[in-house]
């Protein structure tokens, strides 16, 4: 299952990155997917094996950004893929097909792309402007979102749509609404834990 709340990590180093994940994990949090683009390979490896033991601990789901060499070294739950990474039919190779495995995607025909490619999920976005990512893709909106759910009805493509980039908790209602499966968010629960438990309610309302 693909959980409606993904906690995408952050921290400049192994002690931040740490602290932040066992701070959501704490809270509520079932989806971690370790992003830590500035520590080095022995410092990527270092907090992954750790996120991997507090996952299990937590029984949470353990997912690597980009990194398929690693995930299957530590054996981790599975891989999220940008549109410039790996391919998918080369990860699932690595992989399995019991692995996550996770695709980026920013217009429709990205979206087309990644079901075609049969990945697992979609991280759809940016939904806004934000600081956290570089090289940021054109901004979606909700309209966006809405335009693109649309279309995917139109054509009976079916893959959870996970919205990402900017969200705030104010957003999350109207998010919602448009029919996603759910949220990726980083600085709103690194900054703020404990609203882990408001996310989770706000989404998991219908179910």
């Amino acid at each position: 299952m693909i959980s409606k709340l993904h906690y995408i990590s952050q921290g400049n180093t192994v002690d931040e990155q740490l602290y932040n994940i066992q701070k959501t994990l704490d809270n509520g949090c079932d989806w971690i997917q370790l992003r830590f683009k500035n520590g080095n390979y022995n410092e990527l490896l270092t907090v992954a094996e750790k996120t991997k033991q507090l996952c299990n601990q937590y029984k949470a789901t353990f997912i690597i950004n980009d990194k398929v060499d690693l995930a299957y070294q530590i054996d981790a739950d599975g891989v999220h893929l940008g549109l410039d990474d790996m391919r998918i039919k080369d990860a699932r190779a690595i992989l399995g097909n019991q692995k996550i495995i996770g695709g980026t995607a920013n217009t429709f025909e990205h979206v087309l792309q990644r079901a075609n490619e049969k990945c697992d999920y979609i991280g759809l976005g940016p939904f806004r402007f934000t600081t956290t990512k570089e090289k940021l893709s054109p901004i979606l909106g909700l309209e966006g979102y809405k335009i693109i759910l649309n279309k995917m009805a139109e054509d009976q493509i079916k893959i959870p749509l996970i919205a990402i980039g900017g969200i705030t908790l104010e957003d999350i209602d109207a998010l919602i609404q448009t029919g996603l499966h759910g949220i990726a968010v980083s600085g709103l629960l690194t900054q703020n834990p404990i609203i882990t438990t408001t996310l989770n309610e706000k989404l998991y309302v219908n179910i």
